[in-house]
């Protein structure tokens, strides 16, 4: 019994005394092993592995990025943006081969090239359903060549505004206005933009050419814009039109052409909707003589039908010369200001004075049962500017007449008799008034001034009838009326007619 517990005693000694060894040897081992400066590579803060040398995995990138060296013509291509290489010492021993590291981050990550980062700051817009204001979303674009950024720029510029007005603008030799005329009072870019020389990463759109640049800032896209053929009777209206872009976005797109231009047959021309990636501001002081339209006394007789109309007295425009402060963004008229105290009244309108009946309409031709006459409508404004008219812009189609430059608050009045069907608030007309005139057309008066909409859903107007202000509620860039006119009640069955032919 005794031998077995010494026995025993002896094995757990040996056991024991191998264990010392192996931990002792192992420890002194590694005590004596030299640790190794090697450098850890990060890519998005996951480790790939060690390497002995940053400067030669450095080079060897450089070396494999010819093909990048090639295309945009640099001497030098960096590391990915991603990547860290850090500095660590260790005993291990696994370290990696510069091609094994390169291996692995070639195809999911970056390479950088010298280069320049613009900034183009989003410009805030209105949220009309609540009010708050919606961040402008910042892009980024990437040249090699700052020129090509400067240059894209000044061409997108002289896309919207005549080059010869701009090279006058520009060198200061615009002629004085002396009866009438426009001179522009300055040009900028609505945009807060910055250039910074950086490391720019090449799996990003680097733009190299001016002409590609360009068509981005115009168009957002440099894909080939649509292309049309010209036919047989074909005119640039009817071109824009039925392709939804407007005049001015045909020209931008063709700027060999002018408004004036003739199509002719097997002609080729570019469609393009514009998308600008830029607000190209112009502000221009116009001196000019605007008719002032006449106003219309309605004089209602019970005993014939509605579609009766005789002109008692005959009106007269009046005229004015107004100098008037225009802002256009893009090409756009966006808001129109008559300088009230700069008016000289040439003409006094005089009012015309009318006969209509009132008894149940009885229609023949037109749009169904409705007649289309030019000078069937009275104006609806106190001034007679047309900031924007009726059709496709930028892709929408603008479905009505901006009239601008009367003046917040000033007088909005009814184009014929009728009875207001609906008076409220829409998130992009604004403040509203929806008459239904007794020809059967509807119209709607829109973007108002709040606290300016002076009739009420039921009640009669006569034509002239002074109806609401001029404002700039709902989605407005400028104090304007919004006139549409209606086969049917607007948004909800009817159909948009072009204002103009009705005056």
């Amino acid at each position: 019994m005794r031998g077995r517990l010494v026995n025993k005693k002896y094995k757990l000694l040996v056991l024991i005394t191998i264990l010392l060894t192996t931990i002792f040897t192992t420890g002194f081992t590694n005590i004596n092993k030299n640790p190794k400066t090697v450098y850890r590579v990060y890519l998005e803060g996951k480790s790939l592995g060690i390497i002995e040398s940053k400067k030669s995995f450095e080079n060897y990138i450089d070396k494999k990025q010819n093909e990048i060296k090639e295309k945009y013509q640099v001497d030098k291509v960096y590391t990915p943006q991603e990547l860290d290489i850090v500095k660590e010492i260790t005993f291990e021993n696994d370290i990696k081969t510069n091609k094994e590291i390169y291996n692995k981050i070639k195809n999911i990550s970056s390479f950088m090239i010298d280069g320049y980062v613009v900034k183009i700051k989003g410009l805030d817009t209105k949220d009309e359903t609540n009010g708050k204001t919606i961040k402008g979303k910042n892009q980024y674009i990437y040249v090699l060549d700052k020129k090509v950024f400067t240059d894209s720029v000044e061409k997108t510029v002289k896309s919207f505004i005549k080059e010869e007005d701009y090279n006058n603008y520009a060198n200061n030799t615009q002629k004085e206005i002396k009866d009438t005329g426009t001179i522009i009072d300055n040009i900028y870019l609505k945009n807060k933009i910055t250039i910074k020389k950086d490391k720019i990463p090449v799996n990003k759109t680097i733009y190299l050419k001016e002409e590609d640049l360009s068509k981005y800032l115009l168009f957002g896209t440099t894909e080939d814009q649509s292309k049309y053929t010209i036919k047989d009777g074909d005119a640039i209206y009817d071109v824009a039109f039925n392709n939804k872009i407007s005049i001015e976005e045909f020209l931008v797109a063709n700027p060999e052409l002018t408004e004036k231009s003739l199509l002719y047959p097997g002609q080729v021309v570019t469609i393009g909707i514009l998308k600008p990636q830029i607000s190209v501001v112009e502000e221009d002081h116009v001196v000019k003589d605007e008719e002032v339209k006449y106003t219309t006394k309605t004089e209602e007789d019970p005993n014939q039908y509605t579609n009766y109309r005789v002109v008692k007295q005959a009106g007269e425009n009046g005229l004015n010369r107004v100098t008037q402060k225009i802002e256009k963004v893009n090409g756009e008229t966006t808001s129109i200001v008559t300088i009230t105290g700069e008016t000289q009244v040439l003409k006094v309108p005089v009012e015309e004075v009318v006969v209509k009946g009132t008894k149940q309409p009885a229609y023949t031709g037109g749009y169904g049962n409705l007649i289309v006459t030019k000078g069937m409508f009275g104006w609806p404004a106190s001034c007679s500017s047309v900031s924007s008219g009726f059709g496709w812009r930028w892709g929408t189609l603008h479905d009505g007449m901006d009239i601008a430059g009367c003046g917040y608050g000033s007088n909005i009045f009814s184009i014929e008799s009728g009875t207001v069907v609906a008076s409220g608030y829409r998130y992009d007309n604004g403040q509203y008034i929806t008459i239904r005139h007794d020809n059967g057309y509807y119209a709607i008066y829109a973007h108002l001034c709040n606290g300016c909409r002076y009739v009420n859903v039921g009640d009669r107007v006569k034509r002239g009838q002074v109806i609401g202000g001029m404002g700039q509620t709902g989605f407005a860039t400028g104090v304007h009326l919004h006139i549409g006119i209606w086969t049917g009640m607007p948004y909800y069955g009817g159909t948009a007619l072009n204002p103009a032919m009705f005056y």
